[in-house]
């Protein structure tokens, strides 16, 4: 499987719990932070619901 690097652009304060929740399972803790993951549809699902949070590369 492919890749993708994920990294926290924005922060968690003020954000709904499954927003906190979803960037805590990326395992994303601190703004600027990249973690790298399987490009699985799980991970896109949760991508998609954090997009205003987060910038993932290819």
């Amino acid at each position: 499987m492919a890749k993708i690097t994920i990294k926290l652009t924005r922060s968690k304060i003020g954000k709904t719990q499954k927003q906190r929740q979803t960037i805590e399972a990326l395992g994303l803790r601190k703004i600027g932070q990249i973690v790298e993951k399987e490009d699985t549809p799980q991970i896109r699902g949760m991508i998609d619901k954090v997009s205003h949070m987060v910038e993932v590369t290819e």
